[in-house]
């Protein structure tokens, strides 16, 4: 089962993620996206800064003993351990949250963003420009798409269309010289690149033919890797950042989705390895990782799902369908019907988070826009032994 993102022609009716200009704005769109689906509100749980708070307040409790056992053995003060904790507390958090919430200027900065046939690629790219930033939104077939029509549309002149298709060396390169020649006056460089292009393969591992794998390893982890190599002069140059959306799953074990999950895995390493060699260059490397519930049918539709399923069933041999069998196979492809059947779901969560990671000054390393139940599968597939994760799941 092999696909694209889901292509949407949606763009009008972005969700609210904070104080975003409009003046950039041509005229009003005749399409929107949908609000529809599940809600915001079991999706802005703000785990990332839960995370990033809970090293400082351990380490205000450690400070506040410490403190407290110093001063009561000096007869000094008898100040108790939790209210030196408490201070501690109200202080750090107050520091922790100002620096959180640090915004770099977006005038005279550029951002690259791959894959802009997607639904949140698209709407990224919308954000951006209405905020300042130039934005070159790369598209996988730029001349057939209606998304780059409505993009031009709505957006600035700040906004160009690029022919971008991953794979494709030429086409990385002409983009980087598209780039070069139109970054806005008094750049040093490219500020952002954001790899949001993605081929989805799903289907367990024996049916998917080598061609499809072939085809997802270089969406998913050789083009990516390959804009990073030919943009990261022009990055480095800004000390700005690069940026990968990869999936808040991508490293739990679950059926039919081993060849998909396993590239996104490999592009989190890759980014932590490039992330340590970058430290010294002042360049950010950053991960979103949105759920497969918090991004909605924006995976595939139901066309792909029942034309690769025809597919994929026609290229198994004899054997194969013996041992499998058309139920069996049926059965699988219909667990795949939650990515398509639900309705649009809000994309809020993770446009604030990919949002963040490019205009924020201290980025997380680590973006996870999950709902509450992918959170407590992520929590105990990472926590808990392997048993206690497959009795549950």
């Amino acid at each position: 089962m092999s696909g694209p993102f889901k292509r949407r022609s949606s763009l009008k009716a972005l969700p609210a993620i904070g104080n975003i200009r409009k003046s950039s704005i041509r005229r009003p769109s005749s399409v929107g996206l949908p609000n529809t689906g599940v809600t915001s509100a079991t999706q802005e749980v703000p785990w990332d800064v839960l995370d990033r708070c809970i090293l400082p307040i351990i380490c205000c409790h450690g400070a506040a003993f410490t403190l407290s056992n110093v001063f009561n053995v000096l007869n000094v003060s008898h100040v108790s351990t939790f209210t030196l904790f408490v201070f501690f507390t109200i202080v750090v958090l107050g520091l922790v949250f100002f620096y959180h919430n640090l915004k770099i200027t977006a005038a005279g900065k550029a951002v690259l963003i791959t894959g802009c046939d997607s639904r949140i690629a698209s709407a990224l790219a919308r954000y951006l420009d209405e905020q300042g930033f130039t934005v070159f939104a790369g598209f996988q077939n730029l001349e057939e798409s209606q998304t780059a029509v409505e993009l031009k549309e709505i957006c600035s002149a700040r906004l160009h269309a690029l022919q971008l298709d991953v794979t494709n060396e030429t086409q990385i390169l002409s983009a980087s010289l598209s780039v070069v020649e139109n970054l806005p006056d008094g750049a040093h460089g490219l500020w952002a690149v954001v790899n949001a292009a993605s081929w989805v393969a799903l289907g367990e591992i024996e049916w998917i033919p080598p061609q499809v794998i072939k085809k997802a390893t270089e969406m998913n982890f050789l083009g990516p890797t390959r804009v990073t190599q030919i943009m990261l002069p022009l990055v480095r140059r800004a000390r700005g950042r690069i940026i990968y959306m990869t999936s808040g799953l991508c490293r739990i074990a679950d059926p039919v989705r081993g060849i998909h999950c396993g590239l996104l895995a490999a592009i989190e390493s890759q980014a932590e390895c490039l992330r340590k060699e970058l430290r010294s260059r002042g360049v950010d490397v950053v991960v979103v990782a949105p759920g497969e519930l918090t991004s909605g049918n924006t995976w595939v539709s139901d066309e792909i799902i029942l034309s690769q399923a025809r597919e994929m069933w026609k290229q198994l041999c004899q054997e194969q369908r013996l041992e499998y069998g058309e139920k069996y196979f049926e059965t699988a492809v219909r667990s795949l019907e939650k990515y398509t059947k639900s309705p649009d779901t809000d994309l809020t969560a993770v446009l604030k988070a990919l949002n963040d990671a490019v205009t924020r000054t201290f980025p997380m390393i680590k973006y996870t826009p999950i709902s509450r139940q992918e959170k407590i599968k992520a929590f105990i597939a990472d926590y808990f032994p392997r048993s206690v994760y497959d009795m549950f799941y």
